[in-house]
């Protein structure tokens, strides 16, 4: 099981977990290194995305500070390890990222600095991600001299492939600026303002039903992996599935008081 503690008196290290207002808050903790990850962070996101309760509407990830949202892994999680070892740590950032990504909440990147390697798939893997105009993004693998992997696989589908491949096959950073075209961020606001973004968007994302939201995630996760045709059959189903839930009727009746009354 997770613990759960207040923000304000969590030592750092361990990403920081905090429920308020029906809001998960997940929050990088190493400051001092960019918030860079290990191993056993990875762990701990995948559990906090994937155990949040019912209660909890929503989920905010986010780095602490104001230099980096997170650095990737770091740097010693690779070096001098074996092909055993090297597939075991890249499995770990595939379920954390994926966990992430097939959550059924609405997640949001607030990325308030630098967001590279794992971090930025991480951030890719959200469904919103909000960020202010200096931020510097990228994926500096093929540098170390390996592939980037898993998650970075969804670039392409943000950017393009061309500047996926350039972003990847560089290396480089890149800014806000360099991505005017296909706009990798939903929301672009003042440093400062970036966390207070994040809540007000969750808490909009929140008004919606869990079930509503989980549904039409899984629909997006179905329409990367099927044929434009069998994603069409599929959401057939799983709409209809949604008028077994009593939420689904009540919000329906929100908008149409009188559908209530109706009988099919």
């Amino acid at each position: 099981m997770i613990h759960i503690t207040d923000v304000s008196g969590v030592e750092v290290g361990l990403p920081k977990v905090a429920d308020k207002e029906g809001i998960r808050w997940i929050t990088f903790n190493r400051p001092e290194i960019r918030n860079a990850l290990t191993v056993e962070d990875l762990r701990l996101v995948q559990e906090s995305v994937s155990e949040s309760n019912k209660d909890i509407r929503a989920i905010v990830i986010t780095g602490t500070g104001d230099l980096a949202f997170t650095a990737g892994m770091h740097i010693e999680t690779f070096s001098g390890i074996t092909v055993d070892q090297a597939r075991e740590r890249i499995t770990a950032i595939r379920d954390c990222v994926g966990a992430v990504r097939l959550c059924p909440k609405p997640t949001i990147a607030a990325v308030n600095g630098v967001c590279i390697g794992a971090g930025f798939e991480m951030a890719l893997a959200c469904d919103i991600r909000i960020a202010h105009p200096s931020v510097r993004f990228g994926l500096p693998e093929v540098k170390l001299g390996i592939p980037s992997v898993v998650d970075a696989s969804l670039l392409q589908h943000h950017v393009g492939l061309s500047k996926a491949k350039e972003i990847i096959l560089t290396g480089d950073l890149f800014g806000i600026d360099d991505c005017t075209t296909s706009p990798l961020f939903n929301k672009i606001v003042a440093p400062e303002a970036v966390i207070a973004e994040a809540h007000r968007t969750a808490g909009k994302l929140s008004e919606h039903t869990a079930e509503v939201i989980a549904a039409q995630k899984i629909l997006f996760e179905t329409w990367l992996n099927t044929s434009l045709q069998e994603g069409i059959d599929i959401s057939v189903d799983i709409f209809a599935e949604l008028f077994s839930n009593q939420t689904t009727h009540d919000a329906i009746a929100r908008y149409a008081p009188s559908a209530a009354n109706r009988k099919n």
